[in-house]
């Protein structure tokens, strides 16, 4: 019992250090592409560069809020499935950070844009610079605190169970965090995801829309689907691996379409990145047409998506419960009388 006490106040510091490294990468990012001077001189303000940075902008902060909310029932029962799932979203959270790095530092050096200079570059650069020594140093904090927390529990104590904890001490949530609630949540996941992914496309796109001045209902659809996907996958992915919502078991066919989704979103994310690289396999010409780019993002997924569903429908399902039912019968049928030669 000390060892987990001890084991959770040093993953905690670790938390808290993460959610100061996420403070800064993204006070930086915010400077950088809404400042309409400092993104001019950003080598990374184009794609595909900028499509890494545009989603990590919105899902790095909300991965720290969400961290940052669970420390308010840190003390709860589960400690050691809390720590141990909390350390595991502070490394999504790094990674994150990890990978927006990794395209500016490729952006920098491929020397785009090259007409990219001022006196804003350096401090871009250096800003750069700092995100890098903090993620490297709380990645290695991370991968300690991991080692540490032992073999995984389950997930008997889910955020979502953290979060039902607290609505249940504040007397206007109260009668919202009942048993009900909770079980519609945990087999409804999909959906909450899908929904909290569009209403906050449909916040991102509507700013983009109006702040640029589209007149163009085709373009403002597509950057409304384009951001709900990346943004559906970020959901379903995160909670695989920090285990927001422990969902029940699902049918082999429910998991192939949800996993052909994911895969068909993330298709959409890379090839809106690298579209321009894409076009010359298609088309002709430069990428100028609305139409046209709404088919190659769009139709990636599309086809990813398939491939994904027929791949996972043509591999067989292996069945654990196989070797032990078969040793079963086996030992059944020398204890059956007469069957002793």
């Amino acid at each position: 019992m000390e060892h987990v006490k001890e084991n959770g106040r040093a993953s905690s510091a670790v938390v808290w250090a993460s959610l100061g490294a996420a403070g800064v990468f993204e006070a930086l990012t915010v400077l950088e592409t809404q400042d309409k001077t400092v993104r001019a001189a950003s080598p990374w303000q184009d794609d595909p560069y900028d499509v890494v940075v545009s989603l990590t902008q919105f899902t790095v902060p909300v991965l720290a809020l969400v961290i940052a909310l669970r420390l308010l029932a840190w003390r709860a029962p589960g400690g050691a499935d809390r720590v141990r799932q909390t350390v595991r979203a502070a490394a999504a959270m790094v990674t994150l950070v990890g990978l927006t790095v990794v395209s500016e530092w490729a952006a920098v050096v491929a020397g785009a844009p090259a007409a990219s200079s001022g006196a804003w570059r350096p401090v871009l650069i250096g800003g750069l610079v700092v995100n890098s020594v903090l993620a490297a140093a709380i990645a290695v904090l991370l991968v300690r605190c991991h080692r540490g927390c032992g073999p995984s529990g389950g997930r008997r104590h889910d955020w979502l169970g953290d979060a039902v904890f607290v609505c249940r001490r504040i007397p206007v949530l109260r009668a919202w965090a009942g048993p009900d609630a909770v079980t519609t949540v945990r087999r409804r996941a999909m959906t909450l995801f899908v929904t909290l992914s569009t209403l906050d496309a449909a916040a991102i796109t509507g700013a983009q829309a109006i702040g640029e001045g589209w007149t163009d209902p085709l373009l403002t659809a597509w950057m409304l689907i384009v951001v709900a996907t990346s943004h559906l996958a970020f959901c379903v992915i995160s909670n695989t691996v920090a285990g927001f919502i422990a969902r029940p078991p699902r049918t082999r066919p429910r998991r192939i379409a949800e996993a052909s989704v994911v895969t068909g979103c993330v298709a959409i994310s890379a090839a809106t990145a690298f579209r321009d690289a894409l076009w010359p396999v298609f088309g002709t010409g430069a990428l100028t047409s609305v139409p046209a780019l709404a088919a190659l993002t769009l139709g990636a997924g599309l086809v990813t998506s398939l491939v994904t569903a027929a791949v996972l429908l043509a591999c067989r399902p292996y069945d654990s419960s196989g070797p032990r039912r078969r040793l079963g019968a086996a030992v059944t049928h020398l204890r059956r009388p007469g069957t002793h030669q």
